[in-house]
Formats: structure tokens, sequence, C-alpha cells
């Protein structure tokens, strides 16, 4: 691993130019109606009809109507990796990789409640969901995370002394919870001051004696003009 850069860990696009214009319709549609609608109270029939197209073909492409949600999920999430690596890759320093990638997690879950519902609630409930396309993004996501804090630790940044797996699942539960509070109450989510709070509470917790703390999110700056589509 570089003392001075990371690479990121790239995967293929979810949305294929190929895809049938009746797929196409019906993960639009899902993502339509999940804006008003709970997942559970949502029928095929509903979603077929929103996309002007025969229910059987949900069955055909997508196996049932959660597999329809893993891949309304996994669009999101290639949207937000791509955000992530296009941002990160504009910045050297590990530590402020780190900022990046907690502010733009944090701005994605505020402008697309869809997806933080999606993700923070609905999909691990179920066991299809840890054979998906979506959660081997989600793991592409966790394994950039670590090497990050990893490159952080290398560079000698962050203490050496404790693990690198549970650190990184130590930041990735508190992200979560603070959005989780928001999602559930609707109330608006800053992520200025989120990755403000983790980075006082956590990251310069883990820096080493030498390192000297660091004002967090100069990482916002980048990242609010590059907005999910």
């Amino acid at each position: 691993m570089s003392k001075t850069s990371i690479k990121r860990r790239r995967s293929g696009r979810v949305s294929k130019p190929g895809d049938p214009p009746g797929k196409t319709k019906l993960i639009a549609a899902l993502r339509h109606l999940l804006e008003e609608r709970d997942f559970n109270s949502i029928t095929t029939a509903e979603i077929a009809n929103a996309a002007e197209t025969n229910e059987a073909l949900i069955y055909r492409y997508f196996g049932d109507k959660r597999g329809l949600l893993h891949r309304v999920l996994a669009e999101y999430l290639q949207q937000m990796l791509d955000r992530i690596d296009a941002h990160c890759e504009s910045i050297e320093d590990p530590m402020e990789q780190l900022e990046a990638f907690i502010w733009e997690t944090f701005d994605i879950y505020a402008k697309h409640r869809v997806f933080a519902k999606i993700v923070l609630f609905e999909a691990r409930c179920f066991q299809g969901y840890f054979k998906s396309e979506a959660y081997q993004l989600v793991r592409r996501y966790a394994h950039q995370f670590y090497d990050t804090i990893a490159l952080c630790i290398e560079n000698g940044e962050f203490r050496s002394d404790l693990p690198t797996r549970q650190v990184r699942d130590s930041i990735i539960g508190m992200i979560e919870h603070l959005a989780m509070h928001d999602v559930i109450s609707g109330k608006t989510m800053d992520p200025d001051q989120y990755t403000r709070t983790i980075s006082e509470i956590v990251l310069n917790g883990l820096l080493t004696r030498k390192s000297s703390p660091k004002k967090a999110v100069k990482a916002s700056e980048a990242g609010k003009v590059l907005a999910l589509q």
C-alpha cells in the first residue's frame, strides 16, 4: 500500500446499457413508490402498473419483489461508491480521505432517504440480502473504509495498537446510529456537523502522540459539487 495514496477497489457498473426497457422501468417504478410508501405495503401489481409493464417481468428479471429491492439498493450503492471514488481521488492525505468517506455517506443518506431506509432498516432483515449484488457493494464500501484506516496507521497518523477492523466497524456503527435517528424522525441531517463530531470523538482519539488533532470537514467543500443523480 502506498504511503501517499490508496488504490480504490472498483467493480463493474450495476446499470447495464443493454438492460431491457421493462427491467429499467421496474427499477425506476419501485424507487418512485418507495418515496411515499413502505416497502411491505407495495404490491408487485402496483410496481408493474407504475412501470406500465407486465407483473410477470418482476419474477423473470429479479426473482421476486425483494430481489427488485436489492437491485434498487445496488444502484444507489454504486452511485455512492462512484461519488466516494471521485471525491477521494483529489485527496492525498489519508486522514482527509477518511473524513471525505464519512461526509459522503452522511450526505447521501441526507439527500436520499429511500436509500437510507433500505440500507439501514429493510435489507438486512432477510437472508437473501447477503447473497445479493447489493451486499457485495456494501462489502466493497467496508473494504475501502478498512484500507483508508490502514493507510492512516501505516503513515503513522493513527495508533497501531488497535485492531483495524474494529476501528472501522466502530466508525461505521457511529455513522449508522446518528443517521438512523434522523431517518426515523424525519429530521434534517447535517453532514458537516456529524463528520465533525466523529472526527473529534473518534478520529482524533486514534491519533498517535506525534500527530496533531485535525479540524474536520474540508470534505464538504469538494463533496457538495458531486450530487448523486
